[in-house]
């Protein structure tokens, strides 16, 4: 039985009150254990286990770092047309350009395979909290420890993925307190069905990037293949057809990338001092240099335009995580109640013999974890695929000949099927691209580390960053996907004996990866999950299990209503219409990024313009849960969540209803939008003929 909730709650108040007590509406809640009285308690309304099973089987989680649903009986599945933008652009060409134009295939026959996507659709959940902590022996130190919990960990996922067939993830909840093994089931054969073009999609382009109202149709379809025929699904999202009122009860169901809500403020401070300004000054920088890449030609700006949209929106939402960290009523509350929590810890001799050196251990954790910040940050690649694909040959050779338990876990048996996936995929690497973006990556570790710096020198090999990123790029056979897959394939043999160049850079700069990385693993990581298993017990101690995990871009459910707010002394209403996308455009003059494309100009007079568009509700999400379904009671989708607004971006932080919102395209809005605009009409036919069944 969970402990009584506390409502009407102000994000002020929390100092006043127990740690991680909630707010209404508050909480990223697992599927295993939602708020189902707090629910009952506030609107009338009882979750049941066969609602969970069948939302829950009806999510999908995309590769691409979003979520979506399964909506038709057929396989349909919707997301968001930004989640989609990276399948967008490796089917665009130079002639056909997606992104700009949108697509729609009229007949099955007509979708497009989308090379390298993979869908997971959540099957069955499992506690391996105890066998993975019965790994670790009384004897070992943090270190040790969490060698014994990975190499658990890649046993226990490669024996279920045997057992089941399915795709098997253990998920880390609590920091490690707690240990969930998630199997999936794995679609790879998906195909585009609809997209509508960026100008709808994107509506508002980066000024109302976070904002409201809002008037975008970002929405993408594709649908899943099983043995070359449309998947026949066992759950799938009915489509509503009267939508949602103010004020009515709703949920999402998606995957929230990460929050640190949990967090000592130790941690926090690391963040705001340290990682979140440099990676900021990061995005900045390679925002600006992607900004003139795309100014110098046409197609420049189509190969660049999904890589400085992620910029952009990493480099907005980033501020506003920043900007929640340096802000007191956000830091004031954590630290009141972190020290309630420590005070009842050192209130019983007991709890502090177990637990009371937890936060010294999370501050020693983020002491060794600035030692190694700044080589962390340029040991990646910068964003640069071959470099990217590189690492992976380099290290796949090495590690493929241990057994399952012993390697990398990205190397492990459950997680080989994507990763080649990946590796082999026939999508395009544009060597334009390339080269700009390892000149950039090249220039960022000289700046960070220094010119002398050893890294630095085998980095650049004796050239200017420029010409070693010409170098690298031209003349490697990466590019290649047959290439990629001979090196693979011939295993260690294969790459020593290889003279690719970036074959070679990512041999050279191997070990200091691998050096970086133990160091990480035994020094930062291990020491901070022991340390927040026992931070969480105290937790458990004292408010009973009423206490949600933080984000890990898994499976969650979150409650709310739809409603608006107020800004400025302005009272903004929920719902906007969609006729009110034209008198947006007229009022900015219809130029970029408010013009609106030729399809909805010649449309205007046969729309009914006062279908509602765009919502916002008091939804608890983050990044990750774009393309989240937002169901009503029914479970019939009701909405599609793409965005959130600037008042939800300390929403990584903490959970204020007052002003944070979700904001979402309604269900009536998508299917107008699809009836007048692109008269997709069996499109259209399959989603709301599903809900007539």
């Amino acid at each position: 039985m969970k402990r009584p909730w506390l409502f009407a709650l102000s994000l002020s108040a929390l100092a006043a009150l127990p740690l991680f007590a909630v707010t209404p509406d508050e909480g990223m809640w697992l599927f295993t254990d939602p708020p189902a009285e707090a629910i009952e308690a506030e609107y009338g309304f009882r979750l049941t286990p066969e609602w969970l099973e069948h939302v829950q089987k009806s999510a999908v989680r995309f590769s691409t770092g979003g979520s979506g649903s399964i909506v038709s009986a057929n396989g349909l599945v919707m997301t968001n047309h930004h989640v989609a933008a990276e399948v967008l652009a490796k089917l665009s060409t130079q002639e056909r350009d997606l992104m700009a134009n949108g697509f729609l295939a009229r007949a099955q026959g007509e979708e497009l395979p989308c090379p390298d996507l993979e869908l997971l659709a959540l099957w069955t959940i499992e506690d391996m909290t105890a066998r993975v902590n019965d790994a670790v022996k009384p004897d070992m130190d943090d270190a040790a420890a969490g060698a014994a919990r990975r190499a658990e960990i890649s046993t226990i996922e490669k024996e279920a993925g045997e057992r089941t067939g399915l795709k098997c993830e253990m998920v880390t909840l609590y920091q490690g307190a707690r240990y969930h093994l998630y199997s999936y089931k794995r679609y790879t054969d998906v195909r585009l069905v609809f997209a509508p073009e960026k100008e709808a999609a994107f509506f508002g382009g980066d000024p109302d990037n976070f904002e409201y109202p809002r008037y975008c149709l970002d929405v993408t379809f594709f649908r899943i293949y099983e043995d070359d025929k449309p998947l026949e699904p066992q759950h799938f999202l009915r489509w509503s057809a009267d939508g949602a009122d103010a004020g009515e009860l709703t949920f999402v169901a998606g995957h929230p990338g990460s929050t640190e809500r949990l967090n000592t403020v130790a941690h926090l401070e690391f963040f705001r001092d340290v990682r979140y300004p440099q990676t900021l000054a990061r995005l900045w920088r390679r925002e600006v240099q992607l900004e003139n890449f795309s100014a110098r030609k046409d197609e420049w700006r189509r190969i660049a335009e999904d890589d400085l949209f992620g910029i952009k929106n990493s480099r907005k939402a980033l501020t506003g995580r920043l900007e929640g960290l340096n802000d007191p009523a956000i830091m004031g509350p954590k630290l009141e109640a972190e020290r309630r929590l420590k005070a009842f810890v050192w209130s019983n001799p007991e709890h502090a013999a177990r637990w009371g050196d937890a936060w010294d251990q999370v501050a020693r954790a983020q002491v060794a974890a600035r030692d190694m910040w700044d080589l962390s940050t340029v040991l990646g690649g910068g964003g640069s695929q071959l470099y990217g694909l590189a690492r992976t040959l380099v290290r796949g050779a090495d590690e493929r000949v241990k057994p399952s338990s012993e390697r990398l876990r990205e190397f492990g048996d459950a997680a080989l099927p994507r990763l080649e996936q990946q590796l082999f995929s026939p999508a395009p690497i544009y060597a334009d691209l390339e080269v700009d973006t390892v000149k950039s990556w090249l220039m960022q570790i000289s700046e960070v580390l220094g010119g002398s710096h050893p890294l630095t020198l085998k980095a650049l090999g004796g050239k200017a960053p420029a010409a070693r990123a010409e170098e690298l790029v031209r003349g490697s056979s990466l590019l290649d996907p047959e290439a990629r897959r001979a090196l693979w394939d011939g295993g260690k043999a294969a790459i020593d004996a290889s003279t690719e160049p970036m074959i070679r850079l990512a041999k050279a700069l191997d070990q200091d990866g691998r050096d970086l990385r133990k160091r990480m693993e035994d020094e930062v990581d291990s020491v901070q999950r022991a340390a927040y298993a026992k931070i969480a017990e105290a937790q458990f101690a004292m408010l009973g299990t009423s206490v949600y995990p933080d984000a890990t871009f898994t499976l969650r459910l979150s409650y709310g209503r739809i409603a608006g707010y107020t800004q400025d002394g302005e009272e903004i209403p929920p719902f906007t219409q969609i006729g009110g996308t034209f008198e947006r455009a007229r009022s900015r003059g219809e130029v970029p990024p408010y013009n609106l494309p030729e399809s909805w100009i010649e449309s205007e007079s046969r729309m009914d313009k006062s279908v509602p568009y765009n919502f916002v509700s008091t939804h608890d999400i983050i990044g990750g849960n774009s393309g989240s379904p937002v169901v009503d009671s029914a479970g019939e989708v009701v909405g599609l969540i793409f965005d959130g607004n600037v008042q939800s971006l300390v929403g990584a932080m903490a959970y204020s209803d007052a002003q944070a919102r979700a904001v979402s395209v309604d269900s009536r809005g998508i299917a107008e939008a699809l009836r007048s605009v692109y008269q997709a009409d069996e499109l259209l036919a399959e989603l709301t003929g599903a809900a007539r069944d």
